[in-house]
This record gives C-alpha cells, sequence and structure tokens, in this order.
C-alpha cells in the first residue's frame, strides 16, 4: 500500500475539499475568459458526488484531480456547445481528516497530511497514554466520552432538522415533517421551532420581494394603458389640425389668409405629432421596465436556491462528520467502561499496543491490522487497544 505521493496521484473521496478554478481560450479573439461563477471551492459530498454549477452533480469517490479537471472541461463544453473547451484547474484544499481513538492521549479527528503512518498519527494525538494515568485517565475518558457524545449527538440531530428544513424550502412548502429517525427525542420542539422561523424568514422575504416587483408591474401596465389612450385623444387633436391646415392652405395660396397663420397651423401639427413620439418612447420605457423587473423576479428565486443548494451540501458534508464523532464517541464510552481494559493497565508490566485501521474502499468498511510504520489515508480511523496481559 503505497504512500500519498502528491495530490495529483490522490483519489478522492467524502469530506475532501476541492480548489477549482476554470478559464476557456476563445479562438476568436485570441482571449482568456475566467470563469469567475465557477472558481471556489468545493466539498466532496457524503456520496461521493461534487457539485458544479452548469456541469451538475459528478462522481469524483475514487477519481484524482486531473481526472475530475478533465470531466469538468469536456461536460461543460458539451452542454454549452462552446466551440473550445474550457480548461479547469482543480487542486487539493483539504484532505479528508483521519480518526484515531484508543490509548492515546488526545483521540479525535486530526487534519490529514500525506506520508501519514500510525506511528506519527500517534504522535500528533499526543502520543500513547501515560501507564501512571490510566486509572484516573479512563475515568475522565468515560465521562468526555459521554460529554462529546452528547454535543455531537445533539448537532446531529439539529442537522438532520436543519436538512428537512432545507428540502422543503427548495420545494417551496411553508412547513415540514421532523425526520422519522429523530422522532421523540426530547429537543425536537425546540430545533423545529428554530428551523421553522428560519424558514418562514426565508419565503417571507422572496414573498416580499416578488410581490413588490408584481406591485411594479401593475403600476407600469396601468401608465401603459393611460398613456395609449393620450396617444388616442392627441391623434384625434392631430387629425382635426391637419384638416383645419388643410382647409387654411388654398386660402393662403390665394393670398387670403396670412402666411403666418399657415405657419401656425403646420407647427400646431409637427407639436402634436412629436407629443405622441413622447407618449410612444414612454410607453416603450415602461414596457423595459415591466421586462426587468420579470427578470428580477426570476433573480430572487435562482438566488435563494443556488443559496439553498450551498447551504444543503454544506449541512450534508457536517452530517456525515457528525455521524463519524457520534459512533467514535460511542466506541469510547465502551473502551472507557470495559472491566478487561481497566485491569489490564494496573499490572506493573508495561502495556503493548495493538494497531488497526477501519478503512472504506467502494463503499464497504473493513478493518485491517496495523503496525507502526503502516501508512495512514485520509478518512482513515486508527484504533489503538492494549494488548491482553499474559495469564500468571
Amino acid at each position: 500500500m503505497p504512500h500519498i505521493a502528491a495530490a495529483g496521484d490522490y483519489q478522492l473521496g467524502p469530506q475532501d475539499k476541492l480548489n477549482i478554478r476554470v478559464a476557456e481560450w476563445q479562438t476568436v479573439d485570441g482571449t482568456f475568459r475566467d470563469w469567475s461563477a465557477l472558481n471556489g471551492e468545493y466539498s466532496v459530498g457524503p456520496a461521493g458526488t461534487l457539485s458544479v454549477p452548469f456541469v451538475g452533480d459528478m462522481q469524483a469517490a475514487g477519481k484524482t484531480t486531473s481526472e475530475i479537471a478533465a470531466a469538468i472541461g469536456l461536460a461543460l463544453q458539451r452542454k454549452l456547445a462552446l466551440p473550445d473547451k474550457p480548461e479547469a484547474s482543480v487542486e487539493m484544499a483539504q484532505f479528508r481528516p483521519f480518526y484515531i481513538s484508543g490509548e492515546v492521549q488526545n483521540p479525535g479527528q486530526f487534519p490529514y497530511v500525506p506520508e501519514l503512518t500510525v506511528l506519527k498519527a500517534i504522535s500528533i494525538a499526543g502520543g500513547m497514554r501515560r501507564s501512571a494515568d490510566y486509572g484516573p485517565q479512563l475515568g475522565k475518558d468515560l465521562v468526555t466520552a459521554k460529554g462529546n457524545y452528547d454535543i455531537y449527538d445533539d448537532q446531529h440531530v439539529r442537522l438532520l432538522v436543519k436538512r428537512a428544513r432545507i428540502d422543503a424550502d427548495l420545494a417551496g412548502k411553508d412547513s415540514f415533517d421532523p425526520p422519522k429517525e429523530v422522532e421523540g427525542d426530547p429537543k425536537l420542539p425546540t430545533i423545529v421551532a428554530d428551523e421553522m422561523q428560519i424558514l418562514t424568514s426565508d419565503q417571507k422575504a422572496l414573498k416580499l420581494k416578488l410581490d413588490a416587483l408584481d406591485d411594479l408591474k401593475g403600476v407600469l401596465q396601468s401608465e401603459i394603458e393611460s398613456l395609449q389612450k393620450k396617444i388616442v385623444n392627441q391623434q384625434q387633436q392631430v387629425d382635426l389640425a391637419q384638416q383645419q391646415l388643410a382647409s387654411i392652405g388654398p386660402l393662403a395660396q390665394k393670398g387670403l389668409v396670412a402666411n403666418a397663420r399657415l405657419l401656425d397651423s403646420k407647427q400646431s401639427v409637427a407639436d402634436l405629432q412629436g407629443k405622441i413620439l413622447d407618449y410612444e418612447t414612454a410607453i416603450l420605457t415602461a414596457k423595459q421596465s415591466i421586462s426587468k423587473a420579470t427578470q428580477d423576479a426570476i433573480d430572487a428565486r435562482n438566488t435563494l436556491s443556488s443559496s439553498l443548494a450551498t447551504d444543503r451540501q454544506q449541512t450534508e458534508a457536517d452530517l456525515n462528520e457528525a455521524a463519524l464523532r457520534v459512533n467514535m464517541q460511542k466506541g469510547l464510552i465502551a473502551q472507557a467502561s470495559d472491566p478487561a481494559t481497566t485491569a489490564s493497565i494496573t499490572s506493573s508490566e508495561a502495556p503493548t499496543l495493538l494497531y488497526s485501521l477501519v478503512r472504506v474502499a467502494n463503499g464497504k468498511s473493513s478493518e485491517i491490522d496495523a503496525k507502526e510504520d503502516t501508512p495512514v489515508l485520509p478518512g482513515d480511523v486508527i484504533k489503538v487497544k492494549l494488548a491482553p496481559m499474559a495469564s500468571q
């Protein structure tokens, strides 16, 4: 089993974080176009998928950053029918963490670093638990594990309710049912009430904005109708003025009417026609404002949906982490409560440690024996146990 030598050889998995940048060489203009809307940090979700705008969900688990970059560029070119394929740069922002439990000073979750071995991981966790402190330390561990379990379990419940609220918000619903897996939890009513306030606030804010835009469109439409009526009246005045001008023209040619009166009639017709043009311009401006208000309403909905989708992706990642933490604390509680462990550490003989790695591969979890120099991969759970004491 090789060490992770470089991020380019690393196979991605849930909780990994990536920095993605996309640029496109435009052959026609001979310039680069930076896709700033796509640039940023992305997390691989619990299902091993990566969600990228304009690309959608794509399988990331088991692939390298180079493979992801190529897939993003190809997907953008196909979906948007681009003449040139955009170039994506994908770099590791943060490896998913590793976990260590058992006979170490500070069991828990730690950031992964390349070239990590079991021995290095134990050093990161504060080293082997000191034998002189084993007795009281186990008691402290039990209290700490139970306290941490309550904290992470509460976080897990809150995240489940939050995800249900986000799903309801995305579906446009004004309420949601609590997840069945947390029914009966005494904290549930308070958590649901908090999330309902957020749901109501989101929908109220969107409704107020959409109602304001609808009111604006109503005012503009009324203005258009009023201007159209003015045009009709104005056209009638133009017709009358033109009739008057037609009757004055022959008289002016015979010298029976002063030329000044003829000029006044012509100016009157021109002024009236200019007024009609002003009304028509105002109508066009109002129609453009209606179109902008319609687009603003679409943008408001899309902005909320995009924000909710991002929030849901982060919630899924947080849920996965909280579940791991809950399970780890359960294991620590069980270990600290094990009489066999307590008996073994009271012996004067120096304890021997046993190591194993719990690793998920291809969706399946397995536990393998390990040594101090065994490489550790991101997402691994390292178990450090005391070897059973030989019978006297």
